[in-house]
């Protein structure tokens, strides 16, 4: 009964119990007695009570309420016909008061293995002797009287023969394994329910548990998958089908002991009460809150950790759990990799991750702060579509459009007048082709963005406060060579040098917020990196910095406990259950809520637009001026080839390539219609020629040389 005490006292609630089958019983009965067969536990018998239940019968009925919902095994012997009958007869024998359990039926095969194996001793010759042996005299008389035994000579050739076995009995298929083992050893899962015993499933060492016969598996491959790894629904003690979580706190009068960080700063996240051992905090109320909500009691005290005049490490009190000196430890404590590796923490209960803070000054505006809203690229980029537009669509209007013809000086004012008119959409010029259109409207789309933001942006700086830092983030911040602070005991120390490969050398220490502020304004540090809910406090009073870009580490702070804690999961649940409900919240409002400061915004960042930010609308444009251009070309190409085969087939002669070129040139500057009413005369000349009569009285070399004249005169005109 001491020793079943001491079991209920531990946090285990899975008890496995291998004994002697009179021991066993008296286990259950004494259990029971003491409240440990309720619901909640997990009872595990090996075969001794598989065997009491089929060889006694019947039970007698306080032994089977002791056993309700024990879970139990049974060696495996397949259903044979063999079997059904030794059974029948066996009952038979008996008269049903002793049952047939497997031990019996092996020892019945074993009886069949020995005789077949002495049958093939003989067979071969063997002779059945036996000897004394020294071994057994050295042990001594005794009760046992050991010296009288003898033993059989031929037992080395007998048992060759045992381990050559390959027969079928009413256990199944009898054979050895090269260990000597039994082959495919296998054991029926048995739930105890009422009277009797109901089978859930099978174990064997080549399939697992299944819920099928293992005999029907051996000719698959076998299949350890979890998925595949089942049991049939199980009945456990307290009559109930809902799993028992397998463990309790235990109730042993023994405390949590909870490690507490001793802080000197930023002690509304935990401190202790001057005079008094009560320690408090947002850390703590969470914790408290989260507590009370689980199903058990859990007794705990707290033990502060440091000496209260710095900061103590975080690492060092993570590592104290490792060490067994504490249960838990409850405070600010960031969920980093390296500490994840040693202990388990719970769900976080406060979002955070380092970020930047630094000093700030407001920003006057300039005679060129209209240049502002767009970075000097954008400006760049922007400009150059322009003209690139304009010039896509004087090509595309030349050979239509009378105003986008003229003199060069002139074409090229129009081209600057309609690339940049279209900003303010007053361009005056209209677009006859189709290309043109299409360019156009996309293009005003495009300007049509790029003006509502501009415009945003420039009125958004002329009347909010800017502010600005020479640091940008933390990028910038790296590449300065400038001094860093971090908060002593924070992880932030370690994750400047080792991840962002900060030399040591320009990190400094710093112990609270007045520190903080006196190293940023005597510019001891060119910024702090620090966790969000300690800068988030920090800039609550201190209006003259603010944080600079964005976190660049993403974490939470928990709670931690030893590796595989069950109270880690439960504690879990509870903070969820606390975000859930709101009380999580109010907890936060009751700490860490601060008026100062409020009306100031607490980030800042880079305000001017990036081409990143319209490099699409950019891409779409250059993509449709592309087109157009490749359209136009082809087009031109197609006429020009059509037109200059008929006049070389007409005029008789071939025209060399830079010839055929200034060709080409000519025909693309010049107005379209020119070019069509040009072709309409020659082929009313080649169509008078081709019925004998002569347009005019000239002959076939003063026409030569008017064409040409008129050739040398088209190329003049596009040139100047």
């Amino acid at each position: 009964m001491n020793e079943l005490v001491k079991v209920r006292l531990m946090e285990s609630r899975v008890i496995v119990l291998h004994t002697y089958s009179k021991t066993g019983l008296l286990v259950f009965d004494v259990a029971q007695s003491l409240g440990m067969t309720e619901s909640g536990y997990v009872w595990i018998a090996t075969t001794w009570l598989s065997t009491v239940i089929d060889s006694t019968s019947p039970i007698s009925p306080k032994t089977t309420n002791s056993i309700q919902g024990v879970l139990t095994l049974r060696p495996h012997t397949p259903y044979s016909e063999k079997k059904r009958a030794f059974s029948s007869r066996w009952n038979k024998l008996s008269n049903g008061s002793i049952g047939l359990n497997p031990y019996g039926l092996y020892a019945y095969d074993t009886v069949w293995i020995i005789t077949n194996a002495v049958k093939v001793f003989l067979d071969h010759g063997g002779t059945i002797s036996f000897s004394n042996d020294s071994n057994l005299k050295d042990l001594g008389g005794g009760t046992l009287n050991l010296a009288a035994l003898n033993i059989f000579d031929g037992g080395k050739q007998l048992l060759s023969n045992i381990l050559q076995t390959n027969m079928t009995g009413l256990t199944g298929p009898i054979g050895f394994n090269p260990d000597r083992s039994p082959i495919h050893p296998s054991y029926d899962v048995l739930n105890v329910i009422g009277t009797g015993i109901r089978q859930i499933g099978y174990w064997s060492n080549y399939s697992g548990l299944s819920v099928v016969p293992p005999e029907t598996l051996y000719a698959k491959p076998p299949n350890r998958s979890i998925s595949n790894q089942k049991l049939y629904s199980v009945l456990w003690p307290g009559e109930t089908t809902i799993q028992p979580r397998g463990w309790v706190f235990p109730n042993n009068g023994r405390q949590l002991r909870i490690g507490v960080p001793n802080r000197v700063s930023y002690q509304d996240f935990v401190s202790q009460v001057k005079g008094t051992d009560i320690i408090q905090g947002y850390c703590i109320d969470v914790f408290l809150a989260a507590i009370k909500l689980l199903p058990y009691a859990v007794p705990y005290k707290f033990i502060l950790f440091g000496d209260g005049h710095k900061n103590p490490s975080y690492s060092e009190l993570v590592n104290m759990i490792t060490s067994n000196a504490f249960d838990a430890a409850v405070g600010d404590i960031a969920i980093v990799t390296n500490r994840t590796k040693i202990v388990d923490f719970t769900q976080p209960y406060i979002e955070s991750g380092l970020v930047i803070v630094a000093p700030i000054k407001k920003l006057n505006s300039t005679a060129w702060a209209f240049l502002r809203p767009f970075t000097p690229f954008m400006w760049g980029v922007t400009a150059a579509f322009f003209l690139i537009v304009g010039a896509v669509v004087w090509i595309l209007e030349h050979r239509i459009n009378d105003e986008f013809r003229g003199p060069p000086r002139k074409q090229l004012v129009t081209i600057l007048w309609f690339s940049f008119s279209t900003m303010f959409f007053s361009h005056r010029e209209n677009t006859g082709s189709t290309l043109g259109r299409m360019v156009l409207v996309i293009w005003l789309f495009v300007v049509l963005i790029i003006n509502s933001s501009y415009t945003a942006s420039l009125t958004s700086m002329l009347t909010v406060q800017q502010l600005s830092s020479p640091i940008k983030g933390i990028e910038s911040l790296i590449t300065t060579n400038e001094p860093i602070g971090f908060q002593i005991g924070s992880f932030a120390e370690n994750y400047l040098k080792e991840e962002l490969d900060i030399a040591k050398s320009r990190l400094i220490a710093l112990g609270s917020p007045e520190q903080y502020a006196d190293a940023l304004e005597r510019g001891t540090v060119a910024a702090v990196v620090d966790e969000r809910p300690y800068v988030d406090l920090f800039l609550s009073k201190y209006c003259k910095f603010s944080i600079i870009g964005q976190e660049f580490t993403k974490n939470g702070w928990g709670f931690a406990f030893p590796r595989d804690s069950p109270l880690a999961i439960d504690m879990s649940t509870a903070i969820l259950t606390l975000s859930e409900n709101g009380d999580l919240q109010k907890i936060h409002d009751k700490w860490l809520t601060r008026k100062a400061c409020s009306s100031q915004s607490s980030q800042l960042e880079s305000d001017q637009l990036q081409l990143k930010s319209f490099w699409g609308l950019f891409l779409i444009c250059g993509i449709a001026c592309f087109l157009a251009l490749l359209i136009y070309f082809c087009l031109m190409a197609r006429q020009f080839s059509q037109q200059f085969s008929e006049l070389s087939n007409h005029s008789g002669h071939r025209s060399s390539p830079s010839a055929r070129i200034q060709t080409f040139l000519s025909f693309v500057n010049e107005k379209e219609e020119v070019s069509k009413n040009r072709l309409k005369r020659k082929r009313m000349e080649m169509s008078l020629s081709a019925n004998g009569r002569e347009p005019q009285t000239m002959n076939g070399s003063k026409r030569k040389e008017v064409e040409m004249s008129e050739e040398r005169h088209d190329v003049d005109t596009w040139l100047h």
